[in-house]
């Protein structure tokens, strides 16, 4: 009896063990999660540990008679077994023996450039980097004395398409794990919005707490409360988002592997978490609704890439000869198109050189894919010419966003101060990068860039093609956005706002309410940036 209540003992204590190990490691049981094959083979090492030390003191580890050390044996032997099928199965997974189906992970169509990105308005292009909507985050939360004290602003900044505006939201997270026992009981109460393209920066207060974040601690952790609702789905990286109405969501896409035990990852479906309300939806991958911008990350849609250009002729051929192999070059920008995010990142050859053989953008929902063959320069390089362009103000140069000026493939660069304020831009010619322009504002920049290429031979559009409107002035407010004086308009006949920027149209000071005026602009989501007054 002594004997069974040892083992018994000893077994009850190797489960609570378990047990914890389980919930503080998350893995999903499931025969292609590595962590899955991880938390087996720790185990079972741990059992044999267990039962070799009670061997050794002399306690029958067997019941039933037989041999005293066959248990430690056997959980030996499938401690061994477990090791060599998870060798075998990351071998058999790997580019090395399956170069042909890496390279297929993905299907690439060639694009038309000036069909495909279409000029942005002003109230569209991001300018602004995540580590610039840090910085303003933080600076707003600063300023929201009833939070400051309890609260702090999450690191997630997912950038999303937001109502035609690319923003960059983020949940706040509690101050600590005493300030957690305080508050959990209300949750989260509000999440961080800013604006990509003016600066602006909202602290969105909710009517109801989150209950469900990477902030709250046990059951109701986002990754707790997932996993044990779907104890056999291999999640990647969680993303919030909100949807159309501001309500906050955690996009929790789910792995699957196509090639082996753990190669070939791709997405199969999509669990939405209200964060609020901890309701779930679980959507196949071509069910998921057009507002969730971020189902594959940025990383997994590059590395599909890579294997496509490396793996053309096999996986020798991308060390050694390395014939026609391309990749990505290192690091990526967002782009919107149809309300969709896409990451962009250059293409080039492997052999390093300093130029870019063409472009890809990747749809974050759908995984599309499209190449460009635009050669010219590298974004590294075009941030550096950037850069020699205002070295006596010692700014530095955000990665380069991709946009179409005047039917030319763009490098649009903001240029931040030591403090990390976004202070000029530049746009960089993509295919004659020597052509670099510099503006207090992006209409500025763009006034100059244009000019260039016009100096350079290049044909542009006639600004003519602009949509115009004439009318009486009814309202005009006057405002300050990042140190510019800007007047906003209305005129009858119409319910848009019309921005204009002082310092590049100085004769609007001329004009009052009743007035008669004539703008030439470009339609933004909620406001229109005027570019000319007639």
């Amino acid at each position: 009896m002594k004997k069974i209540k040892m083992i018994g003992l000893s077994v009850v204590i190797l489960c609570i063990i378990g047990y914890i190990y389980y919930y503080l490691t998350l893995p999903a049981i499931n025969i292609h999660s590595a962590g899955f094959w991880f938390f087996m083979i720790v185990g079972f090492i741990v059992l044999t540990i267990a039962i070799g030390i009670s061997s050794f003191n002399g306690h029958e580890t067997n019941p039933k008679g037989l041999p005293k050390n066959m248990f430690f044996k056997l959980c030996g032997l499938i401690t061994c077994g477990l090791v060599v099928v998870f060798i075998i199965g990351s071998l058999l997974s790997s580019p090395i023996i399956n170069a042909s189906k890496y390279q297929k992970l993905i299907n690439i169509s060639e694009g038309d450039f000036n069909q495909d990105i279409e000029q942005l308005s002003y109230k569209e292009i991001p300018i602004l980097d995540k580590d610039s909507a840090t910085l303003l985050g933080s600076r707003k939360m600063g300023s929201i004395v009833e939070y400051v004290s309890q609260f702090e602003v999450a690191n997630d900044y997912t950038q999303i398409n937001y109502q035609g505006t690319p923003v960059r939201v983020t949940p706040l997270k509690y101050g600590s794990f005493f300030k957690w026992i305080t508050n959990n009981k209300n949750g989260i109460p509000a999440y961080m919005k800013i604006n990509m393209a003016n600066q602006d920066t909202e602290l969105v207060k909710l009517k109801e707490g989150m209950k469900y974040s990477h902030a709250e601690h046990f059951g109701r952790n986002i990754n707790r409360y997932i996993r044990f609702k779907y104890p056999t789905y291999i999640f990647d990286t969680l993303n919030f988002e909100i949807d159309d109405n501001g309500t906050p969501y955690y996009i929790c896409p789910v792995k699957d592997f196509s090639i082996g035990l753990f190669g070939g990852q791709t997405i199969r479906n999509v669990v939405l978490v209200n964060a609020i309300t901890g309701e779930t939806i679980d959507y196949k991958i071509n069910e998921v609704p057009q507002w969730i911008d971020r189902v594959y990350n940025a990383e997994l849609l590059i590395s599909y890439y890579d294997y496509y250009g490396t793996l053309k002729h096999g996986y020798l051929n991308s060390i050694f000869s390395q014939k026609d192999a391309l990749q990505t070059t290192d690091g990526y920008n967002y782009i919107v198109l149809n309300d969709d995010v896409w990451v962009y990142t250059g293409v080039t050859s492997v052999g390093g050189d300093e130029s870019n053989v063409g472009f890809v953008i990747m749809n974050q929902r759908t995984a599309e894919t499209r190449y460009y063959p635009v050669s010219g320069a590298e974004e590294y390089s075009a941030m550096s010419s950037a850069e020699g362009q205002v070295q006596h103000l010692g700014y530095t140069a955000t990665f380069p966003l991709l946009l179409n000026i005047a039917g030319e493939p763009t490098y649009f660069i903001s240029l931040k101060d030591e403090a990390g304020l976004v202070k000029k831009y530049a746009m960089v010619n993509i295919e004659k990068y020597q052509t670099v322009a510099i503006g207090d504002t992006v209409s500025e920049c763009e006034k100059t860039y244009i000019a260039m290429l016009k100096t350079n031979g290049i044909t542009v559009p006639d600004t003519t093609s602009l949509p115009t409107i004439t009318g009486n002035i009814t309202k005009i407010a006057e405002a300050v956005s990042d140190g510019n004086s800007h007047y906003y308009i209305m005129v009858n006949g119409s319910d848009s706002i019309f921005d204009v920027l002082v310092g590049e149209n100085i004769n609007i000071i001329k004009y009052n309410v009743g007035d008669t005026v004539t703008f030439s602009y470009t339609e933004g989501a909620s406001v229109n940036t005027v570019l000319d007054i007639k």
